[in-house]
């Protein structure tokens, strides 16, 4: 996905795609449905207020580049090892449902699959930086869904 930030190309080029292609084949008759806006609120605000709370008791950079000084296991960290990333899964099914867009449901699959991928480096990273202390907080807290996966 190139060197494109991941925010960036979630919460501004993504949408701005499916907004004009949406627009495009629709003849400027768009389907909207005002429930499902909240969720792409609540994953915006869950990435960026998240990212937050981990630079500030982590140390390190906001993103993976610079990885953290200290694991951070506490607060939305206790429920699943990785809410910002479900933080842009949320935003990015907020958008497909909000538009009843195709286009966008396939980028959030697409999404999750490379989140994922990249998941499963960021442990890699993590657990060498981190050791016993890591796996022991992957043993208690789930990757995506807090008690499911």
């Amino acid at each position: 996905m190139g060197k494109l930030g991941s925010s960036l190309r979630t919460f501004v080029l993504i949408p701005a795609v499916v907004l004009a292609w949406e627009f495009f084949f629709t003849n400027g008759r768009m389907h909207f449905s005002a429930w499902a806006a909240p969720l792409m609120l609540w994953g915006y605000l869950q990435y960026k207020l998240v990212g937050r709370y981990r630079t500030r008791l982590g140390g390190g950079g906001p993103g993976m580049k610079t990885m953290p000084e200290r694991l951070v296991t506490e607060g939305p960290y206790a429920y699943t090892r990785n809410p910002m990333y479900l933080g842009h899964l949320i935003f990015l099914a907020g958008l497909a449902l909000t538009l009843h867009s195709a286009l966008a449901a396939l980028i959030a699959v697409a999404s999750a699959v490379f989140f994922h991928l990249r998941v499963r480096k960021d442990e890699r990273r993590l657990s060498e930086r981190f050791g016993a202390g890591y796996a022991a907080y992957c043993m208690r807290v789930k990757r995506w869904i807090p008690g499911v996966l």
